[in-house]
C-alpha cells in the first residue's frame, strides 16, 4: 500500500504542473483518434462506454416522420438532422481559441476534484501495482486517457451544439432543393447519377480516398453520404434548369467586360491603357479668372472632339496647348483621381477638363489592352454567372411564392 499512496500523491503532482504541459498539445493537436473519440470522462482507461457518434440522429420513427410537406412532397426530420450535421462539419463549429478555453477550464475542475485521485488509487488497485516505476506508467497512461476523454467530449459537445444551430437553416435549404428538383422534373433536367457519383469522386480523391472509403469515413462523422449525394444533384439539376430557361436571355457586351476587367484588382495587373492628352499650360502666378479662362478653353476643345485621331489637329488649334501621345499605360502608375476616371471610361472617350500638375489637362481613352484572351474569358464567364445568378434567385423566390409548404 505503500507505493500506491506514494503513487496517488504523484498524480496530483503531476496533473498541477507536469499534465498541464501535455494538455497545450492535446489542445492545439489532438490526435485523429482522440477527435473521433466516443469515451466518457472517467478514469476506467480499459473500459471506456462508447456513445453514439456527434450530430448522428437515430433512424427511430421519429426521425423518420415527416417534417415538412413542399407541394406535397416530404421532408423528413432524419433528412433534416443529417443536412443540419453535413452543415455543421462545413464550419458551425467553434474556434480554435473557443476550445482552447474551455478545455482548460474543464480541465482545471478535473485537478481540483478531489475524486480524481480517488479514481486513480482505484485503477492503480485494479492493476496491481507493484513498483513505483509501474505507478509511473500507470500515471502517465491515466493523465493520457483523462485528456483524450475531456477532449473527445468537448467535441461532442461542439459538434452537438453546431448541429443543433444548423437546423433551421438545413430545413430551408432542403425546402430550396424540392421545389429546384420540382422544377428540374419539369424541363426534365434532372442530374444523372453518372454526373453526381463524378462530383464526389473528384472530393474522395482529393482526400486520398475512393467514393466506399469516403462514405465510411462521412459516416464515422455522423453524416450519411446520401446528403451529400442529394445536395448535389439539386445544385447540378438547377444549373441546367437556370441554363435552359434563360440562356438566351444573358448577353454580355465588350463594354461589360471592359468595365468588369477595369474594376478588377487582379484582372488589372493584365490590364493596359492607351492614352491621348492635351494639356494647356498654366502660367507660375495664377488667379480663379486665370483658370476659369483655360478651362473654358479646354470646354471647347472638347465639344470639337470627334475621336483620339482629332487630338493633334485641336492641340494645334488652341494657344499653346501641348499634345501628347502616351501610348500605353498601366492603371496602377496613374495617379487618382484619373485613374479611377479612366477606367469606367468608354473606349474613345475624353473625359472632362481637369487641373493636372501642368495645367488644364483633356485626357482620352483610346483602347484598352489585357495580358491575354485568358482574363478576358475568366471575366466574361464571371459576368455570365452572375447574371445567371440574378435569374435564378428570382426564379426560385417565384416558386418558393407559388408552392404550398406545409411546415408540421
Amino acid at each position: 500500500m505503500t507505493n500506491l499512496f506514494r503513487a496517488a500523491s504523484l498524480l496530483s503532482t503531476a496533473l498541477r504542473s507536469g499534465a498541464g504541459v501535455a494538455l497545450a498539445l492535446w489542445v492545439v493537436a489532438p490526435a485523429s483518434a482522440h477527435a473521433q473519440g466516443t469515451g466518457t470522462l472517467t478514469a476506467n482507461v480499459e473500459q471506456a462506454e462508447p456513445q453514439q457518434g456527434p450530430g448522428r440522429a437515430p433512424r427511430s420513427k421519429g426521425a423518420q416522420g415527416i417534417a415538412v410537406l413542399v407541394n406535397d412532397e416530404p421532408i423528413t426530420a432524419y433528412e433534416i438532422e443529417q443536412r443540419a450535421a453535413f452543415l455543421a462539419l462545413q464550419g458551425g463549429g467553434r474556434s480554435a481559441d473557443d476550445m482552447k478555453a474551455k478545455a482548460e477550464a474543464r480541465w482545471k475542475r478535473i485537478v481540483q476534484d478531489p475524486n480524481t485521485n480517488k479514481r486513480f488509487q482505484d485503477f492503480l488497485k485494479k492493476n496491481n501495482v507493484q513498483s513505483q516505476e509501474q505507478a509511473r506508467a500507470l500515471q502517465e497512461k491515466f493523465i493520457k486517457q483523462l485528456q483524450s476523454n475531456m477532449m473527445a467530449e468537448i467535441q461532442r459537445e461542439a459538434r452537438s451544439g453546431a448541429v443543433s444551430r444548423s437546423r433551421g437553416p438545413a430545413q430551408d435549404e432542403l425546402i430550396e432543393e424540392k421545389l429546384k428538383l420540382q422544377e428540374a422534373r419539369r424541363h426534365n433536367a434532372v442530374a444523372e447519377d453518372e454526373d453526381v457519383n463524378r462530383i464526389i469522386a473528384g472530393i474522395a480523391e482529393r482526400n486520398n480516398m475512393n467514393i466506399e472509403q469516403f462514405g465510411k469515413h462521412m459516416k464515422g462523422m455522423g453524416v450519411d453520404i446520401e446528403t451529400m449525394r442529394a445536395r448535389f444533384r439539386a445544385e447540378i439539376s438547377w444549373r441546367e434548369v437556370v441554363r435552359r430557361r434563360f440562356g438566351s436571355m444573358v448577353a454580355i457586351t465588350e463594354r461589360d467586360v471592359d468595365r468588369f476587367v477595369a474594376n478588377t484588382p487582379m484582372a488589372q495587373a493584365d490590364l493596359e491603357l492607351q492614352l491621348r492628352r492635351i494639356t494647356l499650360p498654366l502660367p507660375a502666378q495664377v488667379d480663379q479668372a486665370v483658370i476659369a479662362r483655360r478651362i473654358s478653353e479646354a470646354d471647347l476643345l472638347a465639344a470639337r472632339y470627334t475621336g483620339c485621331e482629332s487630338m493633334p489637329a485641336l492641340a494645334a488649334s488652341a494657344s499653346g496647348a501641348q499634345y501628347e501621345d502616351l501610348g500605353t499605360r498601366k492603371p496602377a502608375t496613374i495617379p487618382e483621381p484619373m485613374r479611377t476616371l479612366l477606367l469606367n471610361a468608354g473606349e474613345g472617350d475624353l473625359l472632362p477638363s481637369s487641373v493636372g500638375s501642368a495645367g488644364i489637362e483633356l485626357w482620352a481613352l483610346c483602347g484598352r489592352r489585357t495580358g491575354g484572351e485568358s482574363t478576358r474569358e475568366t471575366a466574361q464567364n464571371e459576368l455570365r454567372q452572375k447574371e445567371f445568378d440574378v435569374l435564378a434567385q428570382r426564379h426560385l423566390k417565384d416558386l418558393q411564392q407559388d408552392a404550398a409548404i406545409e411546415i408540421r
